[in-house]
């Protein structure tokens, strides 16, 4: 594959957009190394852009910028068009995860709603010749804080957003290597795409209908008040104890963990 393929703008990369030009310049983001230009768009998309829920996973990168919050998808999104406006080739990975990655988050009251499997995606970034997982972006630092001191003696935690076996120190940080946060929610691989347009014009959340109707008009707000909540240390208690803390997954299939899909660490 053409490395240009990598650098492209699409429809959906709008890095050419002036909030995103903008904000490059402002910051003097392209007088940085190639290292320190992908940790200075890996750290504002993890932190200054929340997470949260928007209206959809097609959202356009400046349009993400604009809303100011983001989940993994949409945050994905984003930082490929900054990377790539940074001149640094990048593609996406598209996966699904168990919607108890995301119980504590989604109101139980709607929990039964949720589509089992959930589109996720995490960006790789080309770097002195290899290919570096960055996922660890999804969750902003205050959640993740909030999470930590919620559950101070546990490693392992899939909710809440989270998917993680070292929740007390996991790979979030831009060291050159890569970086996770939801791993171990992952229960299937879609495959490597040139950009989220490519993908989306494959797989599609399952949102129509009434379904549709509520996450947009109703649940993602509800879902968006209880992360706000969350960076205040209202961390929501999910009922049944800690057995829904593991991969939902695990627990549906009588308590062994399988195997989760090889990637490198």
């Amino acid at each position: 594959m053409s490395q240009l393929n990598y650098l492209a703008e699409t429809a959906m990369l709008d890095f050419k957009s002036p909030a995103i030009h903008s904000l490059i310049e402002e910051r003097g983001w392209h007088s940085l190394s190639v290292s320190e230009r992908i940790g200075a768009a890996y750290d504002f998309v993890r932190n200054e852009i929340k997470f949260g829920y928007n209206v959809d996973d097609t959202r356009r990168a400046s349009d993400v910028l604009k809303d100011g919050f983001g989940q993994c998808n949409t945050k994905a999104t984003l930082l490929m068009a900054l990377l790539r406006a940074l001149d640094v080739p990048c593609r996406l990975h598209g996966f699904t995860i168990d919607k108890s990655l995301q119980r504590g988050v989604v109101p139980e009251l709607f929990y039964w709603i949720a589509p089992q499997n959930i589109l996720h995606s995490w960006v790789e970034v080309e770097f002195e010749g290899r290919w570096i997982d960055l996922e660890g972006f999804i969750l902003d630092q205050q959640v993740l804080s909030a999470l930590q001191k919620a559950f101070p003696g546990r490693s392992s935690l899939c909710a809440y957003g989270a998917g993680t076996d070292c929740l007390q120190s996991p790979e979030v940080e831009w060291r050159e290597e890569n970086t996770y946060i939801q791993k171990t929610g992952i229960n299937n691989d879609l495959g490597v795409f040139d950009a989220p347009d490519d993908f989306y014009a494959v797989h599609q959340q399952d949102l129509t209908g009434l379904r549709g109707f509520l996450y947009r008009n109703l649940i993602r707000h509800w879902m968006n008040r209880r992360v706000a909540a969350m960076r205040r240390g209202i961390v929501p208690v999910i009922p049944g104890g800690d057995e829904v803390l593991v991969p939902g997954f695990a627990i549906r299939g009588g308590g062994k963990r399988p195997s989760l899909p090889s990637f490198p660490d």
